[in-house]
């Protein structure tokens, strides 16, 4: 089930509500990353508390560990790993791109071996349909090709690319049969590739839309090009969606990529960045970022934001003590930022979808960015 429903706008911008089998996501919205079943350092406590409504899960990586037979004895994601909201799955298309030298591409689908065992598998639509099925979750992505800016060191040609996008649409096709056959009753979006060209995104994205998808994504960004190039595309792509389904920009990104995402029209992002920045100590804040390894916060008292609300900052955990957990290796600390980071991105999508209500978003936007370039 999916029940889309727009409430607001400004110019792009857009606030909306979408209702999924377990629970609803108020839109624009930031999905945390649980590639293995959880959000590392994370409690689905904590996770509530500050605001997450949907997670994302990894179906390659679930697959491979810890398997579907195991998942399947609790009947899905959500029991497995006691998140009672929504949850979204990548088809394991990024992963598979990933692999490099260790995959090989056809249009069956792609055969490699396992990261884990050596194992030599295979992962086509179908397979990726049947294991989303056993993972039941709220969001299904189509198995697709992550079309890569390079190739072989030197960028990927407008031939290569257009391969790429033919294939992923020929693949959705086979994804949507398959979702149908296995009577999945959840969403499944499409994912529009095509590169850097903007002609061929419009061609992916219109033989998508007449493929009548719940909902779509922009994918085949944040793969190694120039920021200039995703912003390119970003700018180009999601208000050319339908003005009625929802849309997420995949595997982005930065606070200022989510404002521009949002500036241009997207509705659901995810990102491993928080918390892998996180256990890197690379904290986000209004006012710029914090690099808590620095030596200049051995004895700094001050929390990591005075402004911010998050647990890591409201209990009035310095950064003198982050810095010191850090430095012994100490786990609350990555645990601690996590919390800080992902609060940060929820409280930043909460604070966009309060402007967009009250008309006010360009005037919140450019506040923002004020904001962050003046440093903390």
């Amino acid at each position: 089930m999916l029940h889309f429903e727009l409430l607001a706008s400004e110019g792009l911008a857009r606030r909306a509500r979408l209702t999924l089998n377990h629970g609803v996501v108020d839109t624009p919205q930031f999905m945390p990353v649980g590639t293995y079943g959880s959000v590392k350092g994370v409690l689905p406590s904590a996770l509530e508390a500050m605001g997450a409504q949907i997670i994302l899960g990894n179906t390659f990586h679930l697959w491979l560990r810890p398997g579907t037979d195991v998942i399947q004895r609790f009947s899905g994601l959500h029991r497995f790993e006691g998140w009672s909201g929504s949850m979204l799955t990548d088809s394991g298309g990024f992963q598979v791109w990933s692999l490099g030298a260790m995959r090989k591409i056809s249009e069956e689908g792609v055969r490699f071996a396992s990261p884990v065992n050596g194992d030599k598998l295979l992962l086509t639509p179908e397979i990726s349909m049947q294991i989303q099925r056993v993972l039941n979750s709220d969001v299904v992505m189509q198995f697709d090709e992550c079309t890569p800016y390079e190739t072989e060191g030197r960028i990927t040609n407008n031939d290569e690319a257009r391969a790429s996008m033919e294939l992923s649409l020929r693949w959705a096709r086979r994804c949507i049969a398959e979702f149908e056959s296995l009577g999945n009753p959840n969403a499944l979006f499409g994912i529009v590739q095509g590169g850097m060209f903007e002609g061929l995104r419009e061609e992916s994205l219109a033989q998508l839309v007449e493929l009548d998808l719940p909902g779509y994504a922009i994918g085949g960004v944040s793969v190694g090009e120039p920021k200039e190039d995703m912003r390119r595309i970003v700018a180009h792509t999601p208000h050319r969606l339908p003005a009625h389904k929802p849309r997420y920009l995949m595997g982005v990104g930065t606070p200022e990529d989510l404002v521009e995402g949002v500036a241009s029209g997207v509705d659901l992002f995810d990102c491993v960045m928080p918390t892998r920045n996180a256990r890197n100590g690379h904290l986000f804040t209004r006012f710029g970022d914090l690099r808590l390894r620095n030596a200049r916060h051995k004895d700094d008292p001050h929390p990591i934001d005075e402004t911010c609300r998050c647990h890591a900052c409201a209990s009035g955990f310095s950064r003198a003590y982050l810095h010191h957990l850090d430095r012994c290796g100490e786990m609350l600390a990555p645990m601690l930022t996590s919390i800080h980071n992902l609060h940060f991105y929820l409280t930043l999508m909460r604070e966009m979808r309060e402007a967009i209500e009250q008309q006010r978003f360009a005037a919140w936007r450019a506040q923002f960015q004020a904001d962050r370039a003046r440093g903390i």
